[in-house]
């Protein structure tokens, strides 16, 4: 059984972001008390584009602290990689990356239970948050995405708690597996149809790979990775 202590636990408003001050949610602070994670995420969190973000399949944003030391040789000491936050995620940890964690994978969180539900898909919202107009298509290039939880018990969460491996439910489709089939080895359909059939993962994403099989194409990323020209 893996236990992984919280090394933060974040909530935020929404909040104006960039210079075309665009609502969103990703500046998230730290508490130091209990918080009440619900289907949907943590109470008093926010996001500012509730259609592309938050809701019961991305109800907990979790991202490595592990790659803050990565970004730092890659960009220098930026103030965002000071401590954990840099990327809007509601938990940091240490210990748990895309190479080992998995779809379905199912932890305890507190009195909470949530599932490992899909990679981060990044945006152009990062782009503003680091103001680098490359940020975006640094954080897919890389596979430092970080993750989603879907929640399957309610419960009360501290920054005291740990995650605690209870089940694994497709321990061979990890993150890093998903992330390799949409960003670079981009039409192998054994991958594509493997992630399609993938019960755990999150409704889009397997129909996006089911899109990507039916058209033998890939999308253009333009628009979500360097938004709006």
């Amino acid at each position: 059984m893996t236990r992984i202590p919280l090394l933060s636990l974040r909530i935020g408003d929404v909040a104006p972001l960039g210079p075309k001050h665009v609502p969103s949610g990703i500046v998230k602070s730290a508490v130091d008390g209990p918080l009440t994670l619900s289907e949907t995420g943590f109470s008093g969190d926010r996001q500012g584009d509730t259609v592309r973000h938050g809701g019961p399949g991305k109800a907990v944003h979790h991202y490595p602290l592990d790659h803050y030391p990565e970004w730092r040789r890659d960009f220098g000491a930026l103030p965002q990689f000071a401590s954990p936050g840099a990327f809007g995620e509601n938990i940091s940890a240490l210990g748990l990356t895309e190479d080992t964690v998995a779809i379905g994978d199912v932890f305890a969180l507190g009195t909470a239970v949530v599932e490992v539900s899909q990679g981060r898909q990044p945006c152009w919202k990062l782009n503003a948050r680091f103001d680098r107009s490359d940020m975006a298509r640094q954080v897919q290039a890389t596979g430092r995405t970080g993750w989603y939880y879907r929640v399957l018990t309610p419960g009360v969460v501290t920054p005291e708690d740990d995650l605690t491996l209870v089940e694994r439910r497709s321990p061979g489709w990890t993150l890093k597996r998903i992330w390799r089939a949409f960003y670079v080895d981009t039409l192998n359909r054994t991958e594509l149809a493997g992630i399609a059939a993938l019960d755990r993962l999150a409704e889009g994403w397997r129909t996006h790979a089911t899109r990507r099989l039916e058209s033998n194409r890939v999308e253009d990323w333009s628009k979500r990775l360097d938004g709006a020209q």
